[in-house]
């Protein structure tokens, strides 16, 4: 099925419809293929130029275009790896919450509370006491 099509009218300056009307009688094919064509290589070039990246990525984050013009310019993949993207970035990091006050130390340990003791230095300890 064949895509529908929108009429694009517009007004370009006369030299350079003369060289474009010179090129579509070379390669033997209508002006209109010749835009079309050139159109899709334009946009082709700016999906893969960083800098327009860049600033499609500013506009996506910044809410100024939406899910489908990125889908339209950079593809699905792309898309939806920007799309990933802005939801982690939207989200409110989760706060643990406490429901009531803390437990006191002698709830909490339940008993003796063991020290800590660096082992290497127990271990060097000891070999030094051995010499």
């Amino acid at each position: 099925m064949a895509e529908e099509k929108t009429r694009v009218d517009f007004n370009a300056p006369k030299s350079l419809v003369e060289r474009a009307d010179s090129v579509v009688e070379i390669l033997d094919i209508s002006r209109t293929r010749l835009l079309i064509d050139a159109l899709e290589d334009e946009l082709e070039d700016l999906a893969n130029d960083e800098e327009f990246r860049r600033r499609l990525s500013d506009a996506y984050y910044g809410g100024r275009v939406d899910y489908d013009t990125v889908e339209a310019i950079l593809g699905r993949e792309e898309a939806m790896r920007m799309k990933l993207l802005r939801a982690s970035i939207d989200r409110t990091p989760a706060v643990p919450q406490l429901e009531d006050d803390l437990p006191s130390d002698d709830t909490y340990y339940d008993g003796e509370i063991s020290e800590w003791a660096d082992s290497d230095s127990s271990q060097s300890d000891d070999e030094s006491h051995a010499r």
